[in-house]
């Protein structure tokens, strides 16, 4: 792939995983009573995590927008990964139809990770071409 196009595709899937992330975020915030139903009813999950989860969700979507520094874009890819994907399993494990948006948000978040190093001037030692970590 040419630049440009790379360029395109990360700013897309890192756009739509941002939106994702702050829409969900304001939503937890917003129809917290709403969540509160849905964690405590559908998914069995405690809703004190509903808080916490709803403010990390708006801040991992500025970092890996803004990125301040590459330990922190790093560490959100990494809580996003692994948020989207028991999100996902979460869904499926008590039969509820809505895991489709995470798993499609965390192939984008592969995509995003994969391609940051080719757009981003702050190189990810850990995303394909990046620099190796020094020891």
């Amino acid at each position: 792939m040419n630049d440009k196009t790379v360029k395109i595709l990360y700013w897309i899937a890192t756009g739509l995983v941002a939106l994702v992330y702050l829409g969900g975020g304001i939503f937890y915030i917003s129809a917290h009573q709403m969540v509160v139903g849905m964690y405590e009813n559908l998914l069995h999950y405690p809703s004190y995590i509903i808080w916490p989860l709803a403010i990390l969700k708006i801040i991992a979507a500025v970092i890996i927008l803004w990125r301040p520094s590459t330990f922190l874009s790093d560490f959100a890819y990494a809580a996003m990964f692994w948020h989207l994907l028991l999100a996902a399993s979460a869904h499926i494990s008590v039969g509820d139809p809505g895991w489709p948006p995470a798993a499609v948000s965390w192939v984008l978040l592969i995509v995003s990770f994969a391609l940051q190093n080719r757009v981003r001037g702050k190189k990810s030692p850990y995303a394909p071409g990046g620099a190796p970590a020094s020891a």
